[in-house]
């Protein structure tokens, strides 16, 4: 079986951008009249890491790499609440704050996200993932692996529009009025989607690097795009 060197590097950047981006995608920030969440300088990374994987090693490897990252999300989650609950000690943060209650409520007011935002945000995530690489490996086949760019912007145009749109509309449908949500969904999938093309040539030089050390082109002609195989 052919060793895949960096495959095991760029699948932990991918999973470090993911678990970082949820954890700071409790604070908004604001750029004028728009408002982010501070996920947004990481969290379009996993887009640019899913693009070079499905152009380097095709859409099976950047499968499992998605549903690593969903895996290691969860126990990321999943450890956050179960420390949450943990019991503070009496003199935790004593001097940042009043007593150890108002530590426990700074804790929960930063990193315990609801379960209504959590399940959006791993929903949208997958969905969006998904999409991205599908459509990716679709164009790479069509266009016969010409016009990375191309594939790279359209692939990132439908998955972060997938994913901000399922997001958003799970995690604030009947909280926020029908217009903001629409004003937020725009925002968001244009703000990411400019990301994705202003980074374009920083994934043309890793991709071109990877496939001359990799000695690999994979091109999904006969893939089985089910998004629930595992295999290579």
């Amino acid at each position: 079986m052919k060793t895949l060197r960096f495959y095991p590097l760029i699948t932990a950047a991918f999973v470090t951008a993911l678990v970082i981006s949820n954890i700071i995608a409790a604070k908004l920030a604001q750029f004028g009249s728009l408002v982010l969440p501070a996920a947004v300088i990481l969290f379009p990374i996993t887009y640019i890491i899913g693009d070079v994987l499905t152009e380097v090693y095709g859409y099976a490897r950047a499968r499992q790499v998605i549903w690593t990252g969903f895996a290691c999300n969860v126990v990321a989650v999943g450890a956050i609440w179960l420390g949450g609950y943990l019991p503070p000690a009496v003199f935790w943060n004593a001097g940042a704050y009043s007593g150890p209650a108002e530590a426990q409520q700074a804790y929960w007011a930063i990193l315990g996200s609801t379960p209504r935002l959590l399940a959006a945000s791993l929903a949208a995530y997958l969905v969006g993932e998904f999409l991205n690489s599908l459509v990716l490996a679709r164009l790479k086949v069509a266009t016969a692996g010409r016009w990375l760019w191309l594939r790279t912007i359209l692939s990132t145009v439908v998955g972060q529009g997938a994913d901000s749109t399922v997001f958003i509309t799970a995690a604030f449908a009947g909280v926020l009025p029908a217009s903001a949500i629409g004003v937020t969904i725009l925002s968001q999938w244009l703000t990411k989607s400019a990301y994705e093309a202003l980074a374009t040539p920083l994934t043309y030089w890793v991709v071109n690097r990877l496939k001359r050390a990799e000695q690999l082109d994979v091109f999904d002609a006969s893939t089985d795009f089910s998004p629930f195989g595992l295999r290579s």
